[in-house]
């Protein structure tokens, strides 16, 4: 399982400054993205996660300056997530140097933007999902409501995704969910937010999840890195 480490870029910085020193006053304090990036890079990191704050907001890309800064500096796989909501702006994305996008789970009520999104990016599209029930019933489809996540993500599979991105917020990710949905389906599962130390990612990895993305937690300093590597092995 890869730890993914994720940078949320906001007027193109990084929201959260990090400091790996920080506890020890060694080092030097960051917010630019290229240079954190770089930084997990060295330390191993496979793949590296861009969150487009403002892209986000706006429904289209906003910080590309800032992807395209981070490829000059890794040869790594670019992840990025925000304001990728149509093929052109995966387009822009991956001309600024990401080799990876996730849409939003709106996606869903647009199959045919979603079958232009694939077209684009492949393998390499990842839908993001809020798994927690509440939310997918909240959410304002279009569509009809999906019965369930199983049935979101079978009918999403069946559209030729292969990547999903769970996203929890601060909620613990729900390992017998996860498990489920790991077991039944040919596609990757990723998970993003909820996880706040060694032992949740032992518990993701046992669960078959294919990667877990680290932001703030990293960041911070709350979870090392190196140490969260040993858990996911």
């Amino acid at each position: 399982m890869l730890i993914i480490p994720s940078i949320d870029v906001d007027a193109g910085r990084s929201r959260v400054v990090y400091w790996p020193g920080a506890a020890t006053g060694a080092g030097t304090p960051t917010d630019r993205p290229d240079r954190i990036a770089e930084r997990f890079v060295a330390l191993g990191a496979r793949v590296i996660h861009l969150v487009d704050l403002d892209g986000a907001r706006a429904g289209a890309p906003r910080n590309l300056a800032a992807v395209a800064a981070v490829a000059s500096r890794v040869a790594v796989p670019l992840q990025v997530a925000g304001g990728m909501e149509d093929p052109d702006a995966i387009r822009l994305a991956f001309a600024s140097g990401a080799t990876r996008a996730v849409v939003s789970m709106g996606i869903a009520d647009r199959p045919d933007v979603l079958r232009e999104c694939l077209a684009v990016a492949g393998s390499w599209l990842a839908v993001g999902l809020d798994p927690r029930p509440e939310r997918l019933a909240e959410f304002p489809w279009t569509r009809t409501r999906p019965h369930s996540l199983d049935a979101l993500v079978d009918e999403l599979v069946g559209l030729g995704v292969v990547r999903f991105v769970l996203t929890h917020g601060g909620a613990s990710p729900d390992t017998a969910t996860i498990a489920r949905l790991t077991e039944r389906r040919d596609a990757d599962i990723l998970i993003a937010g909820g996880v706040t130390d060694l032992a949740g990612i032992s518990r993701l990895r046992d669960a078959g999840v294919t990667a877990v993305i680290l932001g703030e937690a990293l960041l911070s300093g709350r979870i090392d890195y190196t140490a969260a590597k040993e858990a996911a092995a």
